[in-house]
């Protein structure tokens, strides 16, 4: 190799990344810590970038209905007023829609729970005489599980005192929790107050920000690896939006669904559980196992046998979204084969939890539709049609 100054440039640059992978294993407690730190510090514009995401959604559809025609057709002064006009009224109509759908799901489930909790408070005093009677009756026909009780021996001054000893240390132990959840509520409302706003900065100013990020790509890199960062940025944004719509329409339909078949059997909290898996089905695949649980829960409140036709509407209806619905809904929107949609969320799962099971599908997704153009245009490149 040539020493020659550019050569000598990339040598140094070279032992420089060397040292400081070193450097780095050497104190990676200190290399995590200072990641942890600078994380904790951006989460609020982390979180802000989410939530212009998700109202983007909304905002875009909104825009297009309200403003694509009459830009079009609009000339001069008027054309100028409605571009203004354009985002600010886009991102109020979303907000409110979001708003509007929160306070319709609430009223809807407040009440539902307010019964239900009324309900369990009535019908447990109830049901205190017949456990009782269930457990003479299975002491009676089991004395040897009674005999064995009354051996057992419970030393009740040192329980006392280990209860006093509790109460002593535990009001300072209390207070100091209290602190601590209170300090965490009010920093997550403060970090969500600034992601709100500065997601509202980047709706408001989404062209002008792409066209900074446009320049700095083509100032820094090559054009033809700037060139395809906005091409694969394009790509992941379509998918994601098309993923977070597509799992919107899907929990729809599944809670629909829960809803009319428990309202025609008669089962008892139907709009309740609906709402409930519609919500858990945000989760792909296994979230509605989630309702499964409270639904079966409360049903078995009111009558076990109803709680084992529930099971089995359960089961049915999830054969139904997991092998019709979701591929065709969600995978269909976001380009991924079915089986591509479970390993996705498979890994996701078991890497990241719930988080994981929601962001892997359009990721996965972004790299299936990468690997198919790449694929693709080599066969092209070697003149190879494979079936």
């Amino acid at each position: 190799m040539e020493l020659n100054q550019n050569n000598i440039r990339k040598i140094r640059g070279l032992i420089v990344f060397a040292i400081l992978i070193l450097i780095g294993l050497y104190r990676f407690d200190i290399v995590i810590g200072s990641v942890s730190f600078i994380l904790h510090i951006l989460l609020p514009l982390f979180l802000g970038c989410a939530i212009a995401f998700i109202l983007s959604v909304p905002m875009d559809r909104i825009q297009k209905m309200l403003f694509t025609k009459p830009l079009l057709s609009a000339k001069g002064k008027k054309k100028q007023r409605l571009e203004k006009m354009a985002h600010p009224v886009s991102l109020i109509l979303a907000i409110i829609f979001v708003l509007a759908l929160l306070f319709i799901v609430t009223a809807l489930v407040l009440p539902q729970l307010a019964t239900t909790a009324t309900d369990l408070a009535r019908s447990l005093p109830e049901r205190i005489p017949n456990l009782e009677a269930k457990l003479e009756n299975f002491f009676s026909a089991n004395p040897e599980a009674l005999s064995y009780l009354s051996t057992i021996e419970i030393d009740w001054q040192k329980l006392a005192t280990g209860i006093a000893d509790f109460f002593k240390s535990g009001i300072g132990n209390i207070l100091d929790s209290t602190f601590v959840v209170a300090k965490g509520i009010l920093s997550a409302f403060t970090s969500f107050f600034i992601g709100f706003v500065f997601a509202c900065y980047i709706l408001l100013q989404k062209e002008t920000l792409g066209r900074q990020i446009r320049k700095l790509l083509f100032a820094f890199l090559p054009q033809k690896y700037a060139q395809k960062t906005i091409e694969i940025c394009a790509l992941t944004h379509k998918i994601f939006a098309s993923f977070l719509a597509g799992q919107c329409l899907e929990a729809v339909i599944l809670g629909s669904m829960f809803f009319v078949a428990m309202s025609i059997m008669r089962l008892p909290y139907a709009l309740l559980i609906g709402v409930f898996i519609a919500f858990t089905a945000l989760i792909p695949i296994f979230g509605a196992f989630i309702g499964l649980l409270l639904g079966t829960f409360l049903i078995l409140t009111v009558s076990p046998a109803q709680a084992l036709i529930f099971v089995i509407l359960f089961f049915i209806l999830q054969q139904v979204e997991g092998n019709l619905i979701y591929p065709n809904v969600v995978g269909g929107s976001v380009g991924l084969p079915s089986i591509w949609v479970l390993a996705a969320v498979t890994i996701g799962g078991s890497l990241f939890g719930i988080i994981g099971m929601l962001i892997f599908i359009p990721i996965v997704s972004v790299l299936y539709t990468l690997l198919r153009e790449t694929t693709n245009h080599r066969l092209k490149e070697k003149k190879l049609k494979v079936e």
